[in-house]
């Protein structure tokens, strides 16, 4: 009943997840394309009131007419639209669903018994949730000391953005030695959320409170203030593609079971980054299809680099496995989850639908339990200990 009951919250938090990840993500990509659709107003009376840029649209039957003012309008209205709660929403369901899922189970989630550093491998299930959720803070105070040092009046916005990157490599680096391959991605992903959302909190409705007030007190806003807030604004909308990768990346374990995944993961990063790029320049009406040749050769070079390795024939001196030795291994070390009726608490089905309980269901899957288990992604955090010795008769196993 555990493992069912983790499954529905599981389920009913994953979704609102998207929902509020679809509305947030949604809402700023339009307004990143509305701020750079603008165009100067054609109409005199227009730009006498201060209106700064305009874009005219149709959609739902309908037409839209968007001004944009640099300075304080005639008049504001009472009911002023403001844009957070999908950002807070979102990381607050995520975190949520990051508690239930991996903070639950961290022996089996985030403790990586593979990592090179001895004392990583070593991590009791607290102290594994302690260092992530360090990293996630650490993570965000890391990324907004380099804002506020590097660029605190917007002025060296092209130097902060080169650091980022080298902090986003950093971050990928030491996640895939701290904790399990599949945490990393995730725990990565979650840096560059919480600093979205965190640039929400902390300084884009702050600074835009301040604007509001100033204006309905007749006074000029500070201009750091909408400077700033874009400058956050701008990063987040550069997050938002390497974010929705990172989130969905769990389902693929041949992203994060290689030895070389933070280099992928770097890739990935910026291949995201980049063909944002090319969007956000179209929208601006400049057409550079070189951004968009530059993501994808990102994502081949990624995939090149994360290939599995070809493992070759079993020698000739050496028979195959036999059917006995891959059934008492898989037995011993797969059927505690991979059930009909799972004995580990964590699952109440079998993981992605396999359950092991008949040789006909284990030969079936042959490719891919060489696959997960030549690359170490299972058993999960290898809790049922299986030997090097166990994972090459897996690798040696013919049809």
């Amino acid at each position: 009943m555990y493992g069912y009951i983790v499954d529905v919250v599981n389920l009913l938090l994953r979704w609102l997840h998207v929902i509020a990840a679809i509305a947030w993500i949604g809402e700023s990509i339009y307004f990143v394309m509305l701020d750079n659709s603008l165009r100067t107003p054609k109409a005199a009376e227009d730009r006498e009131k201060g209106v700064f840029g305009e874009m005219w649209a149709v959609h739902g039957g309908g037409f839209y007419h968007n001004q944009k003012y640099t300075t304080a309008p005639a008049k504001l209205p009472g009911d002023l639209h403001w844009s957070f709660w999908k950002a807070y929403t979102t990381w607050l369901t995520g975190f949520a669903l990051f508690v239930v899922l991996y903070m639950a189970s961290p022996d089996f989630y985030l403790v990586n018994a593979n990592s090179p550093w001895a004392w990583a491998a070593d991590l009791d299930g607290w102290q594994a949730n302690l260092l992530a959720l360090a990293f996630l803070l650490g993570g965000w105070v890391v990324y907004n000391e380099l804002c506020k040092r590097i660029s605190p009046n917007m002025e060296r916005d092209g130097l902060l953005s080169v650091a980022v990157a080298v902090m986003m490599v950093v971050v990928a680096y030491l996640s895939t030695q701290m904790f399990t391959g599949r945490a990393a991605f995730l725990l990565t992903g979650a840096v560059m959320a919480t600093a979205m959302s965190a640039n929400v909190f902390f300084w884009i409705i702050p600074g835009q409170r301040r604007m509001v007030n100033a204006m309905q007190a007749g006074e000029t806003p500070n201009p750091l203030d909408g400077k700033r807030g874009k400058q956050r604004s701008v990063h987040n909308t550069y997050f938002t593609l390497p974010v929705v990768l990172l989130m969905i990346s769990n389902h693929y374990s041949f992203l994060y079971s290689h030895e070389l995944a933070w280099v992928v993961m770097a890739l990935l990063i910026f291949a995201g980054a980049v063909i944002r790029q090319f969007f956000v320049l179209m929208h601006a009406g400049h057409n550079k299809p070189l951004y968009l040749v530059a993501g994808a050769a990102l994502i081949v070079l990624a995939f090149v680099v994360g290939a599995p390795s070809a493992s070759g024939p079993a020698s000739a001196e050496s028979e195959a496995p036999g059917r006995e030795q891959v059934s008492a291994i898989i037995a011993q070390h797969c059927v505690q989850c991979h059930a009909r009726d799972p004995e580990h608490a964590a699952f109440s089905a079998p993981p992605a639908g396999y359950a092991f309980e008949s040789w006909e269901a284990i030969a079936q899957q042959r490719e891919t339990i060489q696959q997960v288990v030549g690359n170490h992604y299972m058993p999960l955090g290898n809790i049922t200990n299986m030997t090097a010795e166990e994972r090459d008769i897996i690798a040696a196993w013919e049809e």
